[in-house]
Formats: structure tokens, C-alpha cells, sequence
């Protein structure tokens, strides 16, 4: 299993974001699918990042896929997640995230798609197949995260 990307919460995310980014070598930009959020992409624009949401916000299992919703995070929410590269294909995601009683379906991130698991229906785990791997390494840069919000 790999890290792909973790997310974070802070009072200031934009400069918590271009702080990240500074720190990898790469860049930070807006994350538009939730609002007054960021995201600091590494130097090898390979994927691998760190997206930061306000502390105003939470991150909801919704009917079909993750929501953001106005209010701090509660015992039963907060923006952290974390997507990992996993071995086994996504039937078998599918069947050991179900067994557990979590929520657990296949959603479409736009340049990728993964396994959503909700650890105790509470903590969000974004689980990647081989082939979601490969839209992710392939979707998931900061050039085409500028492209696909037409951010320049």
C-alpha cells in the first residue's frame, strides 16, 4: 500500500497550502469542488499532495458521495482523509469494506475514481485499485488540476 495524498484542516488555508507546497517544491492551488479550500502539490507532480480545508468546514458521507457541509468538525466529522494505493482489485475493496458494515462504494473524483470506505461511518479512507492508480497518476498534477477548474 502507498500514500497518495492526506488532507488537513487549518484556520488558513490558503497560506497553510502555499506554506506545504514551499515545503515540497511544487505549488498550491485553489481546490474548487469545496469551497475556501486548497491544495499543495509535490515537486515531481506525480499525485502526491496535501489538501487543506478550512476548519469551518466537514467532510459527510452523502447519499452518493462526500459532501461539505458549514460547521466544525464533531466527533462524527472532520475533513481528514487519507487515499492509499492498495494490491487487491476493486471487488475485493468492495466486499472487505462491506463486510465491516461501513460505508463503502465506488465514486468518481473527476480524474480518478476510488473506493470510498468509511472507517466506523466516521473517518474517510479513499482506497485505489491498479487501473484508479493509473487515472489517478495520470489525472492528479497540478497541471491538469489547472486545466480541469480553468485556473491558468
Amino acid at each position: 500500500m502507498a500514500l497518495l495524498h492526506v488532507s488537513i484542516t487549518a484556520d488558513d488555508p490558503e497560506r497553510v497550502s502555499r506554506f506545504l507546497a514551499n515545503l515540497l517544491g511544487g505549488q498550491a492551488l485553489p481546490f474548487p469542488p469545496f469551497p475556501d479550500s486548497w491544495i499543495a502539490f509535490a515537486a515531481q507532480d506525480d499525485g502526491t499532495a496535501i489538501e487543506v480545508y478550512p476548519l469551518t468546514h466537514r467532510l459527510k458521507a452523502g447519499s452518493q458521495t462526500i459532501t461539505c457541509e458549514a460547521g466544525r468538525p464533531d466527533a462524527g466529522a472532520t475533513f481528514a482523509h487519507v487515499a492509499v494505493a492498495s494490491t487487491l482489485d476493486r471487488s475485493e475493496i468492495l466486499r472487505i469494506g462491506a463486510a465491516e458494515g461501513w460505508v463503502t462504494r465506488i465514486c468518481n473524483r473527476g480524474p480518478f475514481e476510488c473506493v470510498e470506505i468509511w472507517l466506523e461511518d466516521r473517518l474517510l479512507v479513499e482506497v485505489l485499485d491498479a487501473a484508479m492508480q493509473r487515472d489517478y497518476a495520470q489525472g492528479m498534477t497540478a497541471q491538469n488540476w489547472r486545466a480541469m477548474f480553468g485556473l491558468g
